[in-house]
């Protein structure tokens, strides 16, 4: 509780003078701040005898008249935010996929004085060739979609994994350094894909059946400890 109240002390900088005057929110920021750390605590997942994965992106649905007051002390409620959970995942050994995320989102369905949270762990991923471009991704016969980003697949293919060296670098503590590889086969009329576990730690999934290896066509979903990729391939690809 305490923690909560200083979380409390460090917002009265941001509503202060004129400004708290006119602060006129159903909905306080500690009422948001004890609702984040109860989705971590609701959602934490087991990795190991001492640690647990939570998530790491929120999206906090207000009242148009809610949504106005909050968010007009702007990225100081964001960052007090952030910090408060940072604070409380430290207390409870939680881990985060990667960096934390907050949007306040104006929802005409919602109630003033009533908010919904939504959260989903989503891990920060890197691609060693810089970030796609649209031109990079239409001129590929098969991508890889991340958390609504698409990577695409060129011959001979990428290395998954958490570590430097991975073609595609997934920050998931449940990813190995070289988790899985995705091989792709030029045929003349499109790629034929498929993905093959690199004795990773945790293994991967696709589909939702656990493998070594997999055919993968079109809509594949393939998972590597808390992250889910989706394959998306153009006429005349197949799997191997």
């Amino acid at each position: 509780m305490s923690k909560l109240n200083d979380f409390e002390r460090r917002l009265e900088g941001l509503i202060s003078g004129l400004f708290a005057r006119t602060f006129k929110s159903s909905v306080q920021p500690v009422e948001i701040a004890s609702q984040l750390n109860r989705e971590l605590d609701t959602n934490a997942q087991i990795l190991s005898r001492d640690r647990r994965i939570v998530p790491n992106s929120f999206s906090v649905e207000l009242s148009p008249s809610d949504y106005a007051s909050l968010d007009a002390l702007g990225s100081g409620l964001k960052r007090e935010l952030t910090e408060m959970m940072r604070e409380h995942a430290a207390g409870q050994s939680y881990v985060f996929s990667g960096p934390i995320s907050i949007d306040l989102v104006e929802a005409d369905d919602v109630r003033t004085g009533v908010f919904r949270v939504h959260s989903d762990t989503k891990s920060d991923v890197k691609n060693a060739a810089g970030d796609p471009t649209d031109t990079s991704v239409r001129r590929a016969h098969a991508s890889l979609e991340i958390n609504g980003q698409r990577h695409p697949l060129f011959p001979p293919g990428i290395v998954l994994g958490r570590g430097n060296d991975a073609t595609l670098r997934i920050d998931d503590p449940g990813v190995s350094r070289r988790h899985a590889e995705i091989k792709v086969v030029d045929t003349g009329f499109g790629a034929r894909v498929s993905v093959h576990d690199l004795g990773s730690t945790n293994g991967i999934s696709v589909n939702g059946k656990k493998t070594d290896q997999a055919t993968l066509t079109d809509g594949a979903v393939i998972r590597m400890g808390n992250t889910e990729l989706v394959l998306h391939m153009t006429d005349g690809s197949t799997g191997v």
